[in-house]
């Protein structure tokens, strides 16, 4: 039985986390962000790795970064033969990746080197991607550039958002951690290194980037609209209100009308003008509402004409 320490934040990191515990080695310490205020109530909550720790018993450790020499120590006083990362979101020191026997390897969400950085979900999409994955990596002092352990890879078509790979490669990534941890565990793998002319950043995403440009092509702001789902969410304005854009799909008419015109509603859903091509909204959230079907939504109000994004 091996001693792991895992790290980890968000939702995408918690199947790996049970996938650990149930393989039969010990899982010594979870490491996540510290507690922060969250919701219209600013209350504090834990993460959703901190819960999944409590529930199974396993001491929780939240330090802001590992500048403290206690901290450090605390690390290296668990012994750990191995620390599994993923999504955990702060920086790791040499020390504390050469700290574990076998060091540190990170679960990824992407086929490295395609994308290093904060949101390679969101950025496969948004680049036209046809396929992604999650690539297990040996970690080092740079960004994501670590070798590769292994790969499984997973289709992006037409409709796929980023909620919906974001729900798939967290399965992915525990199911390839486990196919692996023993190969890991007993430095059987062959490692492979990166290609780093290959290599794209993958920036975080801000609230700003997700304001549509009408004026840019609907295959373009098709793909914003399927990479910000769930967040940031595709965003306009109408009648200084904003308005968020939770799925669409591409038209197959030509118009010469301005970007962003509304070209008329019907059973297909909200058809606007863009630089180039049509833009058929299939699901929005006006200003105080909930979102729902544009079908469902525009009953009662005629927006043919309307320019959206004008103010």
């Amino acid at each position: 039985m091996m001693k792991i320490i895992y790290a980890g934040t968000p939702e995408f990191a918690v199947p790996a986390l049970e996938s650990l515990i149930q393989s039969g080695h010990q899982v010594v310490a979870v490491y996540t962000q510290p507690d922060r205020p969250a919701g219209r109530g600013r209350k504090i909550q834990f993460s959703p790795v901190k819960n999944c720790a409590l529930e199974h018993g396993i001491e929780v450790v939240q330090p802001q970064t590992f500048k403290s020499q206690i901290d450090i120590d605390q690390f290296q006083s668990y012994g750990a033969d191995l620390m599994v990362v993923a999504a955990y979101g702060i920086l790791l020191p040499p020390v504390i990746l050469d700290g574990p026997a076998l060091g540190c390897i990170n679960i990824h969400g992407s086929l490295l080197p395609r994308w290093r950085g904060a949101a390679p979900i969101q950025r496969s999409i948004l680049a036209g991607d046809q396929q992604t994955g999650i690539t297990l990596m040996q970690m080092d002092i740079g960004l994501d550039t670590g070798a590769m352990l292994a790969k499984a890879s997973i289709k992006i078509d037409a409709t796929t958002t980023a909620a919906d790979l974001h729900d798939s490669l967290k399965e992915i990534g525990a199911e390839l951690l486990i196919a692996n941890l023993e190969d890991i565990l007993n430095s059987s793998i062959d490692a492979q290194l990166q290609d780093d002319s290959l290599a794209c950043y993958a920036a975080k995403l801000s609230k700003q980037e997700a304001l549509v440009d009408w004026n840019k092509s609907a295959e373009l702001i098709h793909r914003e609209i399927r990479a910000f789902n769930p967040w940031p969410v595709s965003h306009t304005t109408l009648n200084g209100q904003n308005v968020k854009i939770w799925s669409a799909s591409m038209g197959n008419q030509n118009t010469g009308k301005p970007a962003g015109s509304v070209i008329s509603h019907d059973k297909q859903g909200l058809q606007v003008s863009c630089g180039e091509g049509v833009l058929s909204i299939n699901e929005i959230q006006f200003a105080g509402k909930k979102r729902g079907l544009a079908t469902q939504l525009l009953n009662s109000r005629n927006l043919t004409g309307v320019i959206f994004g004008n103010s």
